[in-house]
C-alpha cells in the first residue's frame, strides 16, 4: 500500500488584509500538513503547485519554506511539486533551487516511484502554449500512475482547459490526476477516455472571503495488487487542517433596520482572533462599515469585512442588448480605446471564475512578463498604440481606433492586498544560484 499527501495551493507570503498574522497563518497551515505528514508516516507529500503566492517571495518566506521541507527531508518524506501559476517565471523556478539543495523534486515528464506509484507533473500552462502541447510522459513499470498539475481544469466548473484531453493524449495511462488552482476541494471521477479519478485538494488557507469551506488536504492510497481498472483500488480521503476561525454573519436587513441591527448580530458571535465576514443584503437603513468593525474589535476580532450587497446596485445608464449581454459589455469595452493590456485586465477580470487572489496574481504575471520582454507598446492606449504602429512603419496613424484584439490572459496591476511602497526584502534566484 502506497499513501501521499496530496496538498497544494499553500500561497506562502500571501499578506491578506495587509495583516502579518495572515501572513504567518499561511505559513503555519503549511506546516500542519508536514507535520501530518510525519506523523502519519506517508511516503510522500505531492504539491499541486503555488507554493508561494508571489513569483519574488521574500526572504522570510523562502526561509519559512525551507524550514518545512526539512523538516520533511529529516523524516524521509519526499516532497514532489509542480510549478503554479502564481510562482511561475520565465527562467528558473523556486522549486528548483529547493531540488538542488536535495529538498524536493519538481515533477515533470519522467516518472518518480514513490511506492508501486509512478508520479508524472505537469506545471502550469498558460493558454497561449497549451494547443500543440506535447505529453511526451515516459513510460514506468509501476502499479499505478498518478499525473499532479496545476490549473482550472473542466469537466470542474470554471474549468477553462479540459483534463480529459490530456488524459486522451497521455501515452501514459492516469490512474488520478491530483489538481490545484481551484481553491474548492473537489473530487470526481470520470471513463470518458480511460478510468482516472480527478481532485482538487483545495488551498490549504483561506486566500478568499468566498473561501468558506474547512481547509484541508487529501490523504490518497493506493492498495496493493490492484484490480483492472486500477482506479477501483485508489482511496481519496479529506483531512482538515485548524486554521485561524472566519466567521461568516449573513443579515438580511428589515426596514427601519440598520447599524445597531448589524452591531447586535455581530457580536453575538464568538470573534477572539477571527476574521470576520459581514454580508449584508435586505433594506433597511444605510450602514457605516467603521462602527461594524470598531465593534467586532472590541470583541476581540482580528479584522472585519463588511461587504453592503445593497449598495450593488449601479445607476450608470449603460444601453445593453439582452439578447447578447456580454457581446454588448464587450463592444462598450472597445468604445473606451483602451490599451491591449488594459483589454487584457479587463477581461481577466471581468470574465474570470478564479478566486480573487488568483486573479490578481494572474494579472501581475502578464504585466510583468510584457515588461521583461520590452513589450512598452502593449501599454499604449488604442489611439497611441495605433500612432506608435504607423511611426514604425512611416506611415501615418489609421483612424479606427485601433482596437485590436481582446486576449483573455491576464495583464497589469498586482495583488490588491499587497501595500503600496511595500519595501519587503526581495530576493533573486541568482542570489543563491
Amino acid at each position: 500500500m502506497t499513501r501521499v499527501i496530496h496538498t497544494g495551493d499553500t500561497h506562502l507570503g500571501y499578506q491578506q488584509y495587509h495583516l502579518p498574522q495572515r501572513r504567518e497563518d499561511f505559513l503555519d497551515s503549511f506546516r500542519q500538513v508536514a507535520a501530518d505528514a510525519v506523523g502519519e508516516g506517508v511516503d510522500a507529500v505531492v504539491h499541486a503547485g503555488d507554493l508561494f503566492h508571489d513569483r519574488r517571495p521574500t526572504l522570510p518566506d523562502i526561509m519559512g519554506a525551507l524550514s518545512v521541507l526539512r523538516g520533511l527531508d529529516d523524516a524521509g518524506i519526499p516532497f514532489l511539486a509542480v510549478v503554479g501559476n502564481h510562482e511561475s517565471k520565465r527562467d528558473a523556478q523556486w522549486l528548483d533551487l529547493f531540488e538542488s539543495l536535495g529538498l524536493a523534486t519538481r515533477l515533470g515528464p519522467e516518472p518518480v516511484t514513490v511506492g508501486d506509484v509512478a508520479v508524472y507533473g505537469l506545471d502550469f500552462v498558460a493558454r497561449a502554449e497549451r494547443d500543440g502541447l506535447d505529453y511526451d510522459f515516459a513510460d514506468h513499470d509501476c502499479d499505478y500512475a498518478v499525473l499532479a498539475s496545476h490549473g482550472l481544469f473542466q469537466p470542474f466548473d470554471h474549468g477553462d482547459w479540459d483534463i480529459r484531453e490530456i488524459l486522451a493524449g497521455s501515452p501514459v495511462r492516469f490512474d488520478a490526476a491530483l489538481l490545484g488552482d481551484d481553491h474548492t476541494p473537489q473530487t470526481r471521477r470520470v471513463e470518458e477516455s480511460h478510468d482516472a479519478w480527478l481532485t482538487y485538494c483545495g488551498s490549504t488557507e483561506r486566500a478568499s472571503a468566498d473561501e468558506r469551506e474547512n481547509r484541508g488536504y487529501n490523504l490518497v492510497v493506493f492498495e496493493d495488487d490492484p484490480p483492472d481498472p486500477p482506479a477501483d483500488a485508489v482511496d481519496i480521503r479529506r483531512r482538515a487542517l485548524d486554521t485561524r476561525e472566519f466567521v461568516f454573519v449573513d443579515i438580511e436587513l428589515g426596514p427601519g433596520e440598520g447599524v445597531e441591527r448589524v452591531r447586535e448580530r455581530v457580536t453575538q458571535e464568538e470573534l477572539t482572533d477571527a476574521v470576520v465576514v459581514v454580508s449584508l443584503a435586505g433594506e433597511g437603513d444605510p450602514v457605516t462599515p467603521a462602527t461594524v468593525e470598531e465593534a467586532a474589535a472590541e470583541a476581540g476580532a482580528l479584522t472585519t469585512r463588511v461587504t453592503d450587497r445593497r449598495e450593488l446596485a449601479d445607476e450608470h445608464d449603460v444601453e445593453v442588448s439582452f439578447a447578447d449581454p456580454d457581446e454588448a459589455v464587450r463592444e462598450r469595452v472597445r468604445e473606451l480605446g483602451l490599451s491591449p493590456v488594459a483589454r487584457e485586465v479587463d477581461e481577466t477580470v471581468r470574465a474570470s471564475k478564479v478566486a480573487d487572489s488568483n486573479v490578481a496574481g494572474e494579472v501581475e504575471r502578464r504585466v510583468q512578463e510584457l515588461l521583461e520582454d520590452g513589450e512598452t507598446d502593449a501599454f499604449r492606449p488604442a489611439d497611441d498604440e495605433a500612432a506608435g504602429a504607423a511611426e514604425d512603419e512611416g506611415t501615418p496613424a489609421s483612424t479606427d481606433g485601433g482596437r485590436g484584439n481582446a486576449e483573455t490572459d491576464p495583464a497589469p496591476g498586482g495583488d490588491p492586498d499587497t501595500e503600496a511602497g511595500e519595501t519587503d526584502s526581495q530576493v533573486t534566484m541568482e542570489d543563491y544560484l
